[in-house]
């Protein structure tokens, strides 16, 4: 097998957060429902977005967060995501770029413009949410560069990448990729809701050694088994022959490998002020240390690290290096 030139190639949608601090007058004349989450479409996020006023904006998407976190702990991270040919696009390009992941996928030059979540923050600190998914649903196999593919060490996906057509396609074509340079093939399954709509294929994928490795949360993982019962899912999950890594919340992580089983503490965190993004950034420091050759254990211990790092700050990529953080706990990084 070649040398790799990169730890993982994260591969998800690529959405822009765009938050903006709104009176309570605005959701009234919008008629939008404080805390909620609601998804709209193009004519939609244009003219919301106009409207908006003064933004902050913060690169996002799940498998994006992930490559972020590898760059942040000193990794070689890749990602494929689609934006398009406009301001929020060039936004995501300049942020991914900037925090050293190599992003160069194809951009959509027509149609539809970038993804974005765009934020509205009220006086009391809620948040109502109005999503466009855009851009990132036309990512195609195409837009799968077969030589970055065969660089990394772990191809790391999305399950959301199930749910337009063309995504699946390209998911496939880069697992087949990853695989015919005996690289390694990993899935996120995203949440329980995505679970419940390709639970037989997701099945089926891990069966047949199209995917290496699977991470999941315990809601996800007993939703993938259709059993309230997490040993049942756990004893499922091995038999598959696939590596699970599975986060627990407050009680950690563990790792299921054959018969091996590796279960490993929560850090501890002060100040849990925002869960987005935790489980992100767990897959950020288990896929830099498999890539890195530690152990299992270690690599999900580096996880659980990562996690609690990004849960003590607003927002789901991280506000100091990680990689200062590993090495302040003993890690070679």
């Amino acid at each position: 097998m070649t040398e790799t030139r990169f730890d993982a190639l994260c591969i998800g949608n690529a959405i822009c957060d765009v938050f903006a601090h709104v009176e309570e007058d605005f959701l009234l004349q919008e008629n939008l429902i404080k805390g909620s989450m609601r998804l709209i479409e193009t004519d939609e996020a244009v003219r919301l977005f106009d409207k908006m006023g003064q933004t902050v904006r913060v690169s996002g998407g799940s498998a994006g967060n992930t490559a972020a976190g590898i760059a942040s702990l000193g990794g070689r991270p890749a990602y494929f995501g689609k934006v398009a040919e406009d301001e929020l696009g060039d936004s995501y390009y300049h942020d991914m770029n900037g925090t050293g992941v190599y992003f160069n996928t194809p951009r959509l030059r027509e149609w539809k413009p970038t993804a974005r979540s765009m934020i509205l923050i009220t006086p009391d600190g809620e948040r109502t949410m109005n999503t466009y998914l855009g851009a990132c649903t036309e990512f195609t196999p195409a837009d799968v560069d077969e030589d970055v593919v065969a660089a990394a060490a772990v191809t790391y996906m999305e399950g959301y990448l199930w749910d337009p057509e063309e995504a699946k396609k390209a998911f496939l074509k880069a697992a087949e990729v990853a695989h015919l340079n005996e690289r390694k093939v990993a899935i996120t399954l995203s949440d329980s809701f995505c679970v419940d709509r390709y639970r037989s294929e997701f099945q089926s994928m891990l069966t047949d050694g199209v995917v290496d490795l699977m991470f999941a949360n315990e809601h996800e993982l007993r939703a993938l088994y259709e059993t309230a019962d997490l040993d049942t899912a756990i004893a499922a999950a091995r038999e598959t022959g696939a590596l699970t890594a599975l986060t627990l919340g407050k009680e950690g992580a563990m790792v299921i490998n054959g018969e091996e089983t590796h279960k490993v503490a929560a850090q501890e965190v002060e100040n849990v002020v925002d869960l987005t993004g935790a489980g992100d950034l767990f897959a950020s420091g288990f896929l830099f240390g498999l890539a890195r050759d530690y152990s299992l254990a270690n690599a999900a211990e580096l996880g659980c690290l990562c996690a609690a790092s990004v849960i003590s700050h607003v927002g789901a990529r991280p506000e100091r290096p990680l990689k200062n953080i590993a090495q302040q706990n003993g890690y070679k990084v």
